[in-house]
């Protein structure tokens, strides 16, 4: 049954476009949001066995790759599941031509094709060919804004892409050329082989996945793409596409016998710290607020890097969790920025203040998503925020938890800047008339606030059954 998560989206592409014109847009609508709940229905269902993906087996054996499903495929289905739902809606509220909403759907679908293979190949290089299905998608769909941010952001991403395609592909080239294999786990025996070259395959292709998740010091073009991409781009985009493209697959590594690498480890510390500070010190600048979200985005990208370079079964846990609750939070506050520049036709900060007032939904949600992110109890980001840091003070690594720590507190200098220069103070007088969002942009912010207060508050008994009992 697993390729039908790769072949049942790639159906649905070939049916929506063989349709009349006048039934296109709303039947892509109605087979997106279908897709993309079952997506959600079978992540949530898989951890209890109440879906068998083990069926088809003489299909998914005639595949050139092998298919697997656990509990981070599932993580990855749910987020895509999510976001994917989240981006329609914007995608019906914000999308002015029918076929512009009609070309994003159907690269929504793509992409999420992309990702669910992602999740689901073990291979070096079938895991970079799902990730250049992903991000070939996302390239036409930063461009469906046309306008000149639009086709700025896009050129950065696609010369920082062509680059990690060199990156990995000759990262996998050298692998196969040296151990004649390209799993995981023959390039762990050869990365312990002493004299192997095998580190420098491993050294490009990690460069390559730092490039697609937007990682320093390959963070250029993120902020860029995610500010001219139209809004429900940028909901997709941070809500999943850029943490599925590169940290699933660091999170894979974490979990296999390289994660125990000193090397490995020290390799991800480094780049994790460094993007959690440098995107936290960056969004502080901001005052185009998807610019700020967006270097948020490679400060939290940045955090689930660092909590991998602890090693340990319970870092792998406190990553993946944090991977969910970032997923949630930046789907929900693009979200609201959507509704913000649907209202006022800005995103300068400075131009905004009392915006809570007369847009009530969108201020109440984005402060539960904001204070999350930032690692306030009791909400999620708080939990997820904390294993992190219990992981690294257990392998050792007090130096990066405090690190992780103090990088917190900016998290929070920076979401108190926006929280006050958008939503607190007096209603400017060019605001006054403004009135909340429409229901395509408030409901589904409200609902990923409630997932993520609904997550926070019930943590404390979550965490026993996701662990298993052990750590």
């Amino acid at each position: 049954m697993t390729i039908l998560l790769l072949f049942v989206p790639f159906a649905a592409l070939l049916i929506l476009n063989l349709l009349p014109r006048s039934v296109r847009l709303t039947a892509a609508v109605a087979a997106g949001a279908v897709l993309l709940t079952a997506e959600a229905v079978v992540a949530i269902l898989l951890p209890f066995g109440l879906v068998d993906l083990a069926g088809l087996t003489p299909l998914t054996n005639a595949l050139p790759f092998p298919l697997t499903v656990d509990a981070l495929s599932s993580l990855v289905f749910l987020c895509a599941g999510l976001a994917g739902l989240t981006a329609l809606s914007v995608c019906r509220s914000t999308m002015k031509s029918d076929r512009d909403g009609f070309i994003f759907v159907n690269l929504l679908l793509i992409a999420l094709i992309g990702m669910n293979g992602i999740a689901m190949v073990r291979d070096l290089f079938s895991l970079y060919v799902f990730i250049e299905v992903t991000a070939t998608s996302t390239f036409i769909l930063i461009a469906i804004g046309r306008g000149r941010d639009a086709f700025e952001g896009l050129w950065k991403y696609l010369i920082l892409s062509f680059m990690a395609t060199v990156f990995m592909l000759t990262g996998v080239a050298l692998l196969l050329l040296f151990t004649g294999d390209i799993t995981l786990e023959a390039a762990a025996t050869a990365f312990g082989q002493p004299g192997s070259l095998a580190w420098v395959a491993l050294l490009l292709y990690f460069c390559g996945l730092f490039v697609k998740a937007g990682l320093v010091p390959f963070h250029g073009w993120l902020a860029d793409a995610y500010t001219g991409a139209p809004a429900a781009v940028s909901t997709y985009m941070a809500g999943v596409v850029t943490k599925a493209s590169g940290i699933l697959a660091l999170m894979r590594v974490a979990q296999s016998p390289l994660g125990s690498s000193p090397m490995i480890r020290e390799l991800l510390l480094i780049v994790g710290t460094v993007s959690a500070v440098a995107g936290a010190f960056l969004a502080l600048n901001q005052r185009n607020m998807k610019r700020m979200l967006a270097y948020s985005s490679v400060s939290q990208m940045g955090y689930i890097v660092l909590a991998l370079g602890a090693g340990s079964r319970l870092a792998i846990v406190a990553a993946a969790l944090h991977f969910f609750v970032h997923s949630i939070s930046k789907a929900q506050l693009f979200t609201n920025a959507a509704a913000i520049e649907d209202r006022l036709g800005t995103m300068d900060m400075d131009q905004m203040g009392g915006l809570a007032a007369r847009m009530p939904l969108t201020g109440a949600s984005a402060a539960a998503a904001t204070l999350s992110v930032a690692g306030l109890p009791p909400l999620a980001g708080f939990w997820t925020k904390l294993l992190i840091v219990l992981a690294l003070w257990r392998s050792g690594a007090q130096v990066w938890a405090v690190i992780a720590i103090l990088t917190s507190v900016l998290t929070l200098a920076y979401f108190l800047s926006l929280q006050r220069r958008v939503f607190f103070g007096t209603v400017a007088d060019t605001w006054r008339a403004v009135k909340e969002a429409g229901p395509g942009l408030t409901i589904p912010a409200v609902a990923l606030a409630v997932i993520t207060i609904g997550v926070g508050l019930g943590f404390p008994f979550l965490l026993p059954l996701i662990l298993g009992g052990g750590s």
